[in-house]
């Protein structure tokens, strides 16, 4: 791909779209990573692509309930660790939690690679000062989040097959999980296993985003961005959340836009 201009207005979104086709000839992702993704980006356009402010208060929430968690996990797939994995680690680090690999499309190589490209990341997050407001050893915070994924030998009960599998110190015994890029199957299965569910989704009519604890409607690396803002202020409590009143406002957002065209 030719240098984009710094003004280009589709510049960010054609350097995600860049990093999902490097990503995916390294092996990292599913044949079916960039349909995800471009469904995805047809819902960001119709929202603005901007973080709403029904977006930011699910975000508050979100920081809220893993700060408030006794074993809060991060559970990413392909597209979030190449489009927003350096940020999660951020919000890792200050939380204090791990982050696992699970994948609808599982295979040892795509786990084992996409631990690696997190192990990279992570390597430089911990280069980097720490976020504004922080406080503490960066290198060391950043260093302790733990990276699991290829072994996992726990199952998620109620699903079947490679989808199933978790770990047992991650997902397994966690009591709130953000999961962004969810599918609906998986979501619904650990909201019936007792676990609150963090979602990151930009349709708000997927069975993830109406399954989910608390939906963030918003695009993968905006809204991680604006989650490790809200962690590491941390003057947020868990509220009585009303999802479906977050999913009315995104989907009145998508209406007007759809008027306005």
């Amino acid at each position: 791909m030719g240098e984009i201009p710094d003004r280009h207005p589709r510049r960010a979104s054609l350097l995600a779209r860049q990093s999902l086709v490097d990503a995916a000839a390294e092996g990292l992702l599913a044949d079916s990573a960039m349909i995800a993704h471009g469904r995805g980006e047809a819902f960001d356009y119709l929202l603005g692509e901007t973080t709403s402010n029904s977006a930011m208060n699910a975000i508050r929430e979100v920081a809220a309930r893993l700060l408030a968690a006794e074993r809060p996990v991060i559970s990413v797939n392909g597209n979030t660790v190449v489009l927003a994995g350096e940020e999660l680690i951020r919000v890792a680090a200050v939380v204090g939690c791990p982050i696992e690999v699970n994948l609808y499309y599982r295979t040892p190589e795509r786990v084992m690679g996409l631990l690696g490209r997190l192990s990279e990341q992570r390597d430089v997050v911990a280069a980097e000062a720490s976020p504004r407001g922080w406080e503490g050893n960066w290198q060391e915070a950043v260093g302790s989040v733990v990276l699991l994924g290829n072994s996992a030998e726990h199952s998620i009960p109620g699903l079947d097959g490679p989808r199933a599998k978790c770990c047992q110190e991650g997902i397994g015994q966690a009591d709130v999980v953000l999961v962004p890029l969810e599918d609906g199957d998986r979501c619904e299965a650990l909201v019936a296993a007792g676990k609150q569910v963090l979602v990151v989704d930009l349709n708000p009519l997927s069975r993830t985003s109406m399954m989910a604890t608390v939906t963030v409607v918003d695009e993968v690396s905006r809204a991680s961005s604006e989650l490790l803002g809200e962690v590491v202020s941390g003057d947020c409590e868990p509220s009585q959340w009303n999802n479906a009143a977050a999913l009315n406002a995104a989907l009145g957002i998508i209406s007007d836009a759809s008027v306005d065209a």
